[in-house]
C-alpha cells in the first residue's frame, strides 16, 4: 500500500510539474495565440547561431558599430553585424534596406541578400569558404 501512495504521489507531483511548465511557456508567448507585441525577427547573431549549427563558423565578433547608422545620418544603418571568419552577417530593418546594402557591399566582393540579412565574405580570411557553404548559409538565413 505504502509504495502505491508513493507512486501516486510521484505521478501528481509530475503532473504539476508538467502544468507548471506549461503555463510558463504560455506566459513566455510560447503558446498558440500570438503574443500582444510579436518579436522582431532574428538578428545577425541568430543568423551565425544557425548557420555555425552546420558549418563552422570561427572567431565571432560583434562589429556592429560600423555599420550602424551615425546621429545626423540621412541613410538606414543595420540592426546587428556579426564577423566571422567564414562569413559576414548583417541584419537590417526591411529588405529594402538590405537590397541597397547588398548592392553597395557587393562592390567590394561577394555579397548575397537573404531577405533583410545581406552575408558577405569580403575579408581575406573569407575566402577559403567555398561556393556550396555560402549558398547553404545564405538558404540558412533566408529560412529565419
Amino acid at each position: 500500500m505504502k509504495a502505491r501512495t508513493v507512486g501516486v504521489v510521484a505521478f501528481a507531483v509530475m503532473a504539476l510539474a508538467l502544468v507548471g511548465a506549461a503555463v510558463g511557456v504560455m506566459a513566455a508567448g510560447g503558446g498558440d495565440q500570438e503574443p500582444a507585441s510579436k518579436p522582431r525577427a532574428a538578428g545577425a547573431q541568430q543568423v551565425v547561431d544557425a548557420i555555425g549549427a552546420k558549418w563552422p563558423l570561427p572567431n565571432p565578433r560583434d562589429t556592429t558599430s560600423g555599420c550602424k547608422a551615425k546621429e545626423g545620418d540621412s541613410a538606414k544603418g543595420c540592426e546587428s553585424r556579426v564577423t566571422t571568419d567564414a562569413v559576414t552577417v548583417v541584419a537590417f530593418a526591411d529588405e529594402g534596406t538590405a537590397a541597397r546594402w547588398a548592392t553597395e557591399l557587393g562592390k567590394a566582393g561577394d555579397t548575397r541578400q537573404a531577405g533583410r540579412y545581406v552575408l558577405s565574405w569580403t575579408a581575406r580570411e573569407q575566402d577559403m569558404t567555398s561556393d556550396e557553404a555560402r549558398a547553404d548559409m545564405v538558404a540558412i538565413a533566408k529560412g529565419l
